[in-house]
Formats: structure tokens, sequence, C-alpha cells
């Protein structure tokens, strides 16, 4: 007799377009006629109301709810660790199951709040394929793309930890910020290059501003990229998303050395795709990453230099200080380089903010967030970039 084998693992709901789920639902034997009312009631439970059990589903009729129980889950991912800094920023450790003969993958996601508003960084990679030197995550090879369903149980999870669903009681040791909603900002800036993931992001991120479930507006959602050019006038034109421009070199050969991609996709390649880019304006800026490292790209001819680059692109330069991490080489600027830095960029008449580290002490800053995930396969405990901005996308 042959060994039985294990029951495979039950797809999820989260993450399906309106009509997958509708073919989702055809296949396990919901009428036709029924589905688009099916994907309706569904859509208003998972997205609106947050939910993630089917029996909290009141108005499905308890067969219904029998059977999407039977065939699929919409259950959240275990949180491994969460920490709360003393600014209270936020930091969760998520543990996602395996994917067919793939193993549990880990990943981070960070929520920082603000007066009247509250960003989450997301990852759209476990692990990443750049290798931009001054970036923990180049230490930590790529273990597989997040699913789109990955991708949203992110903000699902940290809406439920801050009370932020309609009616929802706010959890033990929850936040109850001075604003009606906690998640207002979405960024996509931790781990890996979401342009080297873009359907899943897209199907992610189209869901995340239906109108008729999370409702976040796209002027609040800013995808951040390392330079995927051939994929950044595809965000725009079918996502309508805020872009964000990890920079950080204004001359090829350094941008070679500290971001890598340059070597394909060089610095003309990447404004011309900028200056492209859909619905660009100065209502709909594109925000330049640009983190400060003493020494290598601080001097004021490098701001020069970044001004004639942008030249005629709508544009906002966000300055990051660095934040150190364990082997690395790099060191922050001076507060003193940093404000001459932008003091010229302003004068040119670019918005130029200078990040605040948020975090720090639960190593949730830019460049010291930490993934589990290679620690499954090594001693070591590996890290990985989120690029968070200080003011992300533009306000309605």
């Amino acid at each position: 007799m042959a060994a039985s084998r294990p029951a495979p693992e039950k797809p999820s709901l989260i993450g399906l377009s309106r009509e997958a789920m509708a073919e989702a639902l055809g296949k396990v034997g919901v009428p036709e006629r029924q589905r688009r009312m099916r994907v309706s009631q569904l859509w208003h439970w998972l997205y609106v109301r947050g939910v993630s059990d089917f029996d909290a589903m009141t108005n499905v009729a308890k067969d219904l709810r029998a059977l999407l129980k039977t065939h699929f889950t919409i259950a959240r991912p275990e949180i491994v660790e969460e920490q709360i800094s003393t600014d209270g920023t936020r930091k969760w450790l998520l543990r996602f199951p395996a994917r067919g003969a793939g193993r549990p993958v880990e990943v981070e996601t960070v929520y920082i709040p603000e007066e009247g508003r509250g960003t989450l960084c997301i990852s759209s990679q476990v692990g990443c394929s750049l290798t931009c030197s001054f970036c923990h995550t180049g230490t930590q090879r790529l273990v597989r793309n997040l699913t789109a369903e990955e991708i949203l149980a992110q903000l699902l999870l940290a809406r439920d930890r801050l009370g932020d669903f309609p009616g929802a009681d706010v959890p033990e040791g929850g936040l109850i910020p001075s604003s009606d909603r906690k998640v207002t900002n979405v960024v996509m800036m931790g781990m890996g290059e979401p342009l080297y993931n873009f359907e899943e992001v897209k199907t992610a991120l189209l869901i995340a501003s239906d109108g008729d479930g999370l409702s976040l507006s796209k002027r609040r959602i800013t995808l951040s990229t390392s330079g995927v050019v051939p994929e950044i006038y595809r965000t725009g034109e079918e996502i309508g998303v805020m872009l964000a421009i990890s920079l950080h070199a204004v001359r090829d050969d350094l941008r070679d050395m500290l971001v890598p991609i340059n070597k394909k996709y060089p610095l003309k390649e990447l404004m011309d795709a900028c200056r492209a880019y859909p619905g660009l304006s100065n209502a709909r800026r594109i925000t330049f990453e640009y983190v400060m490292l003493e020494g290598v790209n601080d001097s004021l001819e490098d701001a020069k230099e970044l001004t004639r680059l942008l030249k005629g692109i709508p544009a906002k330069i966000n300055l990051i200080p660095f934040n150190p991490w364990p082997g690395t080489n790099y060191r922050c600027s001076s507060w003193e380089q940093i404000e001459t830095f932008a003091d010229f960029i302003n004068s040119a008449g670019y918005a130029s903010p200078i990040r605040t580290p948020r975090g720090r002490d639960i190593l949730a800053a830019c460049g010291q967030l930490k993934s589990e995930s290679e620690r499954m396969r090594k001693v070591d405990r590996l890290a990985y970039e989120a690029m968070m901005i200080a003011n992300h996308g533009e306000d309605d």
C-alpha cells in the first residue's frame, strides 16, 4: 500500500483579483449566477471589515462558509516577533508558510507613526538579488518573490495589530493614534526590488487601492525602485502609484559601485524613464532617495550635479542619514554636511527633507531591518534595507 501523501496546502483568497476569486469559487461549486454577488461579499469582509475567519462572515450562509473553510484560507501570517520603539515605530517579523517544496520564509514589516498619519513599509521579496554596497540587503541572497497574498497580508496584519479596521477593538499593546485611520500611507521600500516582482506587486497594490476595499489613495502609495528601467513606465501606466528612485549617486562610476544595477541601466536611461513617467507633474513628483555617505557622495559638487541631473523632472530629494550596520565600511555624513547639502538643493528649488531616523533602538531604521529567513540555513542573521521616507507620497 502506497504511503499517504500530506494534504496540499489550501490556497488563500487574499490577493486574488475579483476575476480570479470568481474563478476559484466556480472550481469549488459556487454557481455562476451567484459568483459576482459572493465575490462582492467576500471582498467586503476581507478588505473593509478585515476578517481572518470565515465564520465571522455573518451574512454568508453556513453551508457556503463550510465550503470555503474546506477549500480556502484567509489566515494571517504568524507573528514571530513584535517590537515597539520608544518613538512608537513598530516592527513585525512575520513567517509565511512553505510554498510547494520550499521552506517557510520570514520578512519584516515596519510601521512609522507620525502626527495625523501612519506609514507602513512593506517587503516584496525575501532577500534581494541586488548588491548595493551600502545596504545590508546585499549580504542576503534572494530566496523568492512574495506573492500578492503575502504582500497584502503585511498590510492586513498591521491594520489588525493597530485596531485599524472599522469597529475593531485595539488589541492589547495596540496603538491609539490621534487619527481615526492608522495606516494612511504604504511604501514598497522593504526587502527586495519591487519591479523584479512586478506582476505580484501590481496585483497587491491594485487591491490595496480598490475603492470598495482597503481604499488607499494611489497618491499615498509609493513604490521604490533601484532603477529597473523597463518596468518604470509600466508602473505608472498599469499601477499608477507614486514613484521613488533609490539614486544615491550622480555619476555612473560611483553609482556602479553603490547601486550595481546602474551598470545595466545607467543614469541617462534612468533619468529618461523618470521624465517619461505617466502622470508626472508638480502635484505628482518623483522622490529621489539619497543616502548620505561621508566622503563618498556628500560634497557640494555632488549637490550641484544632482540638481543638474534632475533638471526638468518634478522631484523631491529625500536625504537619508546613513545608519551603520555591523561590518560596513561606510560612515554617515556629519549633520553639518547634510544641512549644507540640503541648503544647496533647496536653493535650487527642490524640496529636500532630511529624514529623521526612526526606530533605531529596535533596529528598524533605514538599513537596519533584519530578516530571519537566511537564519534557517545559516548561523548568521542577515539584514535588509527598508528605505522609509519622511513624507511618503503627496497628501490628497
